[in-house]
């Protein structure tokens, strides 16, 4: 049942809110001359699919997970985007081929192998990862492996269309703060 709102949601965002993709865009190629990031991710039973988002960080920033960049690499306006979640309006067109929900665990990535380790442990692959969860309105991000895959199981087996909406509606309402830049420099 979530699928077919996946896909009626993606279309209905993708369609009123191009305007408002194509200004962030270009507003994204004034700051970092790249307003799209691809990284590859793991996904639903462990296939490996490009997420797209908006750029948020310098063009030459390592590819890491969010927890383990560094906040000098985040642009003025990645800051604004991260902070208002516009970053990944984009991931409605993931949401619309298939490969994530708009409600379920964030993907991540394929060299965060004990994150892959406890999801795999606890079934967490079954699902197809989501733009948003229960661990983003909790504000618990990926430097928690086991805490991280536990909430995201937890999320899977009471997920129904009610708390779909819930986790929907709270992540707009800018609940919680899922995975952020740690603060300090690395030297």
């Amino acid at each position: 049942m979530t699928r077919l709102f996946d896909v009626l949601l993606s279309i209905l965002g993708l369609l009123l809110g191009a305007p408002l993709l194509l200004f962030l865009f270009a507003l994204g190629f004034l700051d970092t001359g790249s307003p799209l990031f691809f990284q590859a991710r793991v996904g639903r039973d462990r296939r490996l699919f490009t997420l797209v988002k908006f750029r948020t960080m310098k063009p030459d920033t390592a590819h890491v997970a969010t927890h383990l960049a560094d906040v000098s690499a985040v642009t003025r306006w990645g800051a604004f985007l991260r902070r208002v979640k516009f970053d990944e309006l984009p991931q409605l067109w993931n949401v619309l081929k298939g490969e994530m929900s708009l409600v379920g665990p964030r993907p991540c990535l394929p060299t965060q192998t004990e994150l892959i380790a406890e999801r795999a442990r606890r079934g967490v692959f079954s699902a197809r990862p989501g733009v948003t969860g229960l661990a983003q309105v909790r504000g618990i991000d990926m430097s928690d492996p086991a805490r991280l895959a536990e909430v995201d199981a937890q999320m899977l087996q009471e997920l129904s269309v009610g708390t779909y909406f819930r986790y929907l509606f709270l992540t707009a309402s800018g609940r919680g703060m899922g995975d952020r830049v740690r603060r300090e420099k690395s030297g």
